[in-house]
């Protein structure tokens, strides 16, 4: 299965700070495997549709092999990193933090008590965290709308970067 990895520089997991085997010269990168557990071990990867939750600023496509999902990843015994995915660049990045900067003040439109959040959004957006400018922007959207609503703007992200970065297909 192919799916979507996020990494810090170089290849490094977030989470586990393994530095994955990069492809080289047109091939993929070496199968690394592990137990899949979905909180403590595995392979960790998702499809497009839960791909706000895990961004980083790096993003690869992946190709997974025994795989189970779980809730918004899935979870694999191995993977091997085929290609970065070269349109998450700079430019996407920022046009992607103000873009969930642009839904929060139209929250902060109808619900003033949300300017705090709002302008902690821009302020993340300026500095370039498009990630975490996502996360408060679901945030927002929880605070203003209820649970559903921080949900709805994860899907909302999920469906621009799908577009801007041409997932299609990888759920």
């Amino acid at each position: 299965m192919i799916a979507l990895k996020c990494l810090h520089a170089c290849g490094v997991a977030p989470f586990s700070r393994l530095a994955w085997p990069l492809p080289r010269g047109g091939e993929p990168g070496a199968w690394v495997e592990a137990d899949p557990d979905a909180c403590a071990s595995g392979i960790h990867a998702c499809h497009a549709d839960s791909l706000p939750y895990w961004l980083t600023e790096h993003l690869w496509m992946i190709e997974l092999d025994e795989v189970e999902a779980a809730e918004h990843k899935l979870v694999a015994r191995r993977g091997r990193l085929l290609d970065r995915v070269h349109a998450w660049d700079g430019s996407a990045m920022s046009d992607f933090a103000f873009d969930c900067v642009g839904r929060a003040e139209a929250l902060l439109a109808r619900d003033e008590s949300l300017a705090g959040y709002v302008q902690d959004a821009r302020t993340s957006a300026r500095a370039g965290h498009a990630p975490v400018t996502g996360f408060i922007t679901a945030r927002v959207a929880e605070l203003a709308d209820g649970v559903e609503a921080y949900d709805a703007e994860r899907a909302a992200q999920a469906r621009w970067l799908v577009v801007r970065l041409g997932l299609d297909g990888l759920g």
